[in-house]
């Protein structure tokens, strides 16, 4: 009789990249070597190498680990009994709430996919397909005709990444919630508009 089916164990790189990202949400990424890194979590900066193949290419996995955390939460949300765009909401507090520690990192590692840089050529094909296919499926759901919904996800996600910026650059939270909340009244209406 077989037993009850078990997750596979992590790879050992996943399970350095988990170490990473949490040690970098508690002390901030900022010049961090290696060497520090692999200090602070119990391994070598030659297994970090061995695994990632460089500071870029660690960070790169960083990114993507964190864009993905973040991706999961929101399909969760959207899942969940709240209303859609109050889920939307909570999610934005939830990553602005992280914006000190990973927006940094994540614009700079966006200008390395800009400029085609290898180790970030993953987080160049995430950027383009990873949020906006969610998000215009969320609107579709909400009844944007299927026409609009991709401008509007893409609005949205441009909307999000521009506060995010300017909590990370400038700090004021207070100011990027209020445009949030409003963008957010904004679509309702829109919505509302359309599907009714």
């Amino acid at each position: 009789m077989a037993g009850p089916a078990t997750e596979p164990a992590p790879s050992p790189r996943d399970v350095l990249l988990a170490r990473a990202v949490e040690w970098f949400a508690g002390h901030g990424v900022g010049d961090t070597s290696l060497r520090t890194l692999a200090d602070g979590i119990g391994t070598s900066h030659r297994m970090l190498n061995y695994h990632f193949g460089s500071r870029a290419g660690l960070l790169g996995a960083v990114v993507e680990a964190v864009e993905q955390a973040e991706h999961a939460a929101l399909v969760d949300l959207a899942a969940s009994d709240l209303d859609p765009l109050e889920a939307g909401l909570v999610f934005w507090a939830r990553v602005a709430d992280r914006a000190e520690v990973f927006a940094p990192l994540f614009f700079e590692l966006s200008t390395h996919a800009m400029r085609g840089q290898p180790h970030a050529a993953p987080l160049r094909t995430w950027l383009r397909t990873g949020w906006t296919d969610a998000l215009r499926d969320a609107y579709l759901r909400l009844g944007v005709p299927p026409d609009r919904a991709p401008t509007l996800a893409l609005q949205s996600l441009a909307m999000a990444r521009g506060l995010l910026f300017e909590v990370a650059a400038t700090g004021n939270r207070a100011a990027a919630d209020a445009a949030m909340a409003r963008w957010t009244h904004m679509v309702r209406r829109e919505v509302l508009e359309v599907a009714g």
